[in-house]
């Protein structure tokens, strides 16, 4: 199952992947972004950067790259439909064709899932299903893990559960502290989600109907 856009661009659409990213945080994951398409191995632009926090240090990095931003502040958000509703409406005034969500701490709900149905990609700092959730990082940790790792895949309305696009493993060092670690999958975040979205740049991307992704 393709949706329109994929089967577009599998066919031969040479357009610019146009994306609105969600962030909350710091933006690493919105930098690594903007600099794989400033240096030409990552066919798409960002057209939007939603942030959840007015402070979000990666607002600043959006708007050095010259890319609109729009804040919600946290009483918009006391309701979540409403708030949903607000983004799902800019980002598809925006035209864009995938919404990715880059430290977005926020669970995305029916308004931006119904508007880019299969169109909502999540990054993970686990391999998933293994260590869903906000603290997968610190669970890893504890569990005593020797392999950890990352998951990017599309989002649906079950926490962390939608199809899988693709993983990397991160073996974790014996002595490490979980800072250690959680640099060690920041830093493989950044490869592996360009990477990612790169596949759906180039229409490679096919969710089964079992739920699960094809590669072509």
């Amino acid at each position: 199952m393709q949706t329109a856009i994929a089967a577009s661009r599998a066919a031969g659409d040479t357009k610019p992947l146009r994306l609105g990213v969600l962030i909350s945080g710091s933006g690493t994951n919105l930098q690594a972004i903007i600099d794989r398409i400033v240096a030409g191995t990552l066919d798409a632009t960002v057209e939007l950067v939603v942030s959840s926090r007015p402070s979000a240090l990666g607002l600043q990095r959006a708007e050095k790259a010259g890319i609109q931003t729009l804040t919600l502040s946290k009483e918009m958000y006391a309701n979540p439909m409403a708030a949903d509703e607000v983004i799902a409406s800019e980002l598809y005034q925006h035209k864009v064709d995938y919404v990715i969500m880059a430290g977005y701490m926020r669970m995305v709900h029916a308004p931006i899932l119904a508007t880019f149905p299969n169109r909502v990609v999540n990054l993970h700092p686990a391999l998933l299903p293994s260590f869903p959730g906000a603290h997968a990082i610190a669970e890893a940790y504890e569990r005593g893990v020797k392999v950890t790792g990352v998951t990017v895949h599309l989002a649906n309305a079950a926490y962390d559960a939608g199809p899988i696009i693709a993983q990397r493993p991160v073996a974790v060092r014996e002595g490490w502290s979980v800072d250690e670690l959680e640099t060690a999958i920041h830093e493989m975040e950044h490869v592996l989600y360009p990477d990612a979205i790169q596949l759906l740049a180039e229409g490679r991307v096919q969710v089964r109907p079992n739920g699960t992704v094809a590669i072509s």
